[in-house]
């Protein structure tokens, strides 16, 4: 996936997708809109401290990576036998 908006806007360099939030419409990328969560002191975690992590971003801000084209692709949906398969509509292969 390549980020295509916001403040880790950058269009070259693909990234993982750790979880997709159906329900909500929202990706966590790794290296993406991370946030600072102050925590107490608990059981698990005695010292407390500050801890970083990977906030959800809207699906809308990340498109998908064409490695042949090395650039990020529009897709389109082509129906074959029965099954339906996204093509890069830039370089024409099955992503």
């Amino acid at each position: 996936m390549v980020v295509i908006s916001g403040d880790d806007k950058d269009l070259t360099k693909p990234r993982v997708v750790r979880q997709v939030l159906v329900d909500e419409g929202k990706v966590i990328v790794e290296g993406v809109n991370v946030v600072t969560r102050h925590t107490k002191p608990s059981a698990k975690n005695t010292k407390g401290g500050i801890v970083k992590k990977e906030a959800a971003i809207h699906i809308s801000n990340v498109m998908l990576w064409d490695a042949k084209a090395k650039s990020p692709a529009k897709v389109t949906r082509v129906r074959e036998d029965g099954k339906t398969y996204r093509v890069s509509k830039a370089s024409g292969e099955r992503i």
